[in-house]
């Protein structure tokens, strides 16, 4: 993540449900700020536009919701972060796939491995269990010291 920022590249999220509010959670820590004063940092949230959501849900399907948001958005070396209790969710997995073509980077949080999606990622941080509220509390821990590290990787 700090070397994707460095090259002035983006991060982009994506999850269902308690995942879903938690990449918008992540995305406003790092464009607002988490711990620092700093400049903000290019994180989006591909959870947030009701009317993207909507219509891509509406005129596709909804299993294709964030892989069109990451074939429009997404770019040779950028990061998608793709947040999934299950690691099965099939529109996650769809995204995951699409920023593998674009020969982006794929970082994973997920319960109990193996899982479709850790398959294809690159990187995945799983909390080894099924019980989706212990897996999402685990989810916002490395969230909030992932946030840490990158502001003091960066705000040297």
């Amino acid at each position: 993540i700090v070397e994707t920022l460095k090259k002035n590249k983006k991060i982009l999220l994506c999850g269902n449900g308690g995942s879903a509010a938690d990449c918008q959670h992540w995305a406003g820590e790092m464009v607002g700020r988490f711990r620092r004063e700093r400049k903000p940092y290019k994180f989006i949230s591909l959870t947030t536009n009701t009317s993207i959501l909507s219509s891509i849900s509406n005129d596709y399907e909804f299993s294709q919701v964030f892989k069109r948001q990451v074939e429009g958005l997404g770019e040779k070396d950028d990061v998608l972060i793709c947040i999934s209790t299950s690691g099965k969710s099939e529109n996650i997995i769809e995204a995951a796939k699409k920023a593998k073509e674009k020969k982006m980077k794929i970082i994973s949080l997920t319960g109990k491995t193996p899982n479709p999606l850790s398959k294809i990622s690159d990187i995945t941080l799983s909390v080894s269990s099924n019980e989706t509220p212990r897996i999402q509390e685990i989810h916002i821990l490395l969230i909030h010291i992932i946030s840490q590290i990158v502001e003091e990787s960066l705000c040297k």
